[in-house]
């Protein structure tokens, strides 16, 4: 469905032609920028509201989405006009003996016009419900706009804890390297068994795998990023924590559900069907057409004159006579579909309140346990592993707790920065809710 949507356009310049354009000066500008000198700090970083401004600029689905309401806006004018006219000629009562014209005097040749008329208003409702449907289209193209910008935000924001994540387990592999070796001098000194030599050998090979599985992740993210944005998706990712738009508050996210644009596209549908309906109940009428004859007579008539050309006006009806075949069942099978579009906006109004719930919850909650990490679990975790290396130092704890200890303030600070993360992309998804356009 597109949700019109707003959409960030570079120039008058084609849509296939900007993307080839955008294609083709990436690699030279990739290229320059890392040749550029260090000293001069050039380097550029890929923000959150870039990736979604790329995204936007040039997005397939849109653009298709807004051609299908272009062509409905042309159909509706032509939906709203008169039948073409039709000409009528022929020649009548030629006679078959010796099909001279001037013979009889009812040989005619007969030139003539008629002009349809469609039953009751069926041509003011089929322009109108044309225009319902490009107002669907509309609605459409506007949603996916929106779908597509909390859909960039979620990936670059998990692309930003990939890289984040990889940055706190580097650092971690460090001091569990500095233990591998301190535990080695241990067992050189017969300190420590050669189990805890193991052990802390294990954990690295440990750390070197959850490393590798983070930048696999990481790797996904950028390959997901690039279907939207292209080589921009290769940028470097900004250190500093993404910044969304601020969050509405909850009644103003819940009232804005009701023009929503998917619940806007669901009404501009049901309302290009009750035009169907009207169309189905104008068929009871009667169609009529009117026309206009001219008719040519040749030869003369008795007293040498030429015999007097003729003119015809007439009017035809169509008569709904047998209604229970057809009449009955369009306009029976128009109120069918209608009541379905009906439910299934109730339906996706009750959805969109249902995902309302759900994620401003998760963003509370959420936002309470980042205030607990902030302010508590962290700095008691780096505690915690600091005391305990001290503590294996003396010889006062075993390494089994050491271990235990390090990898519990590992954990802690991955989680605390998943939390975060959580966090944000809980409020991309209530921004959606609320109709964030950038």
């Amino acid at each position: 469905m597109c949700y019109s949507r707003k959409q960030v356009r570079y120039s008058r310049t084609p849509a296939a032609a900007r993307t080839v354009l955008q294609r083709s000066l990436a690699g030279p500008l990739l290229l320059l920028l890392s040749l550029a000198p260090a000293a001069a700090d050039t380097r550029v970083e890929l923000e959150i509201h870039e990736a979604v401004r790329l995204a936007l600029a040039d997005d397939p689905v849109i653009a298709a989405t807004q051609a299908r309401a272009r062509a409905f806006s042309d159909n509706a004018v032509a939906d709203g006009q008169l039948p073409d006219p039709k000409l009528k000629t022929g020649l009548y009562n030629l006679p078959l003996d010796d099909f001279e014209l001037d013979e009889e005097p009812t040989t005619q040749l007969r030139l003539g016009i008629v002009q349809s008329f469609p039953r009751g208003r069926t041509r003011h409702y089929r322009r109108e419900r044309t225009e319902w449907l490009a107002a669907s289209e509309d609605a459409e193209a506007e949603g996916a706009s929106l779908l597509l910008v909390r859909d960039v935000r979620n990936r670059y924001l998990e692309l930003y804890y990939q890289l984040l994540a990889e940055n706190i387990v580097t650092d971690a592999r460090e001091l569990f390297a500095q233990l591998v070796e301190i535990t080695r001098s241990h067992y050189a000194s017969g300190r420590v068994s050669q189990q805890d030599v193991l052990r802390s050998s294990l954990e690295l090979s440990r750390l070197d795998d959850r490393t590798t599985r983070i930048r696999n992740e990481a790797d996904r993210n950028r390959a997901a990023l690039m279907e939207w944005i292209g080589q921009a998706a290769t940028l470097p990712v900004s250190r500093s924590f993404p910044r969304l738009p601020e969050l509405p508050a909850k009644e103003d996210i819940e009232a804005a559900l009701a023009v929503h644009p998917v619940i806007r596209l669901e009404t501009a549908r049901l309302e290009a069907e009750n035009r169907e309906v009207k169309i189905a109940r104008e068929q009871y009428k009667p169609g009529w057409s009117a026309g206009l004859e001219y008719r040519k007579r040749f030869g003369n008539d008795p007293d040498g004159s030429d015999r007097a050309d003729m003119m015809a006006a007439m009017v035809s009806l169509d008569l709904p006579l047998f209604p229970k075949n057809r009449q009955d069942k369009r306009l029976s099978a128009s109120l069918q579909q209608a009541e379905a579009i009906q439910l299934s906006r109730d339906h996706r109004l009750r959805e969109l309140r249902r995902m309302l719930e759900t994620d401003y919850a998760s963003w509370q909650r959420l936002g309470e346990r980042v205030t607990l990490y902030d302010s508590q679990l962290r700095e008691e975790a780096a505690a915690n592993a600091q005391a305990s290396l001290k503590a294996y130092q003396s010889g006062i704890t075993e390494f089994t707790s050491l271990m235990r200890a390090r990898i519990t303030d590992l954990d802690v600070r991955l989680e605390a920065l998943r939390i975060e993360v959580d966090r944000a992309k809980a409020q991309a998804n209530l921004l959606y809710l609320a109709g964030d356009k950038p």
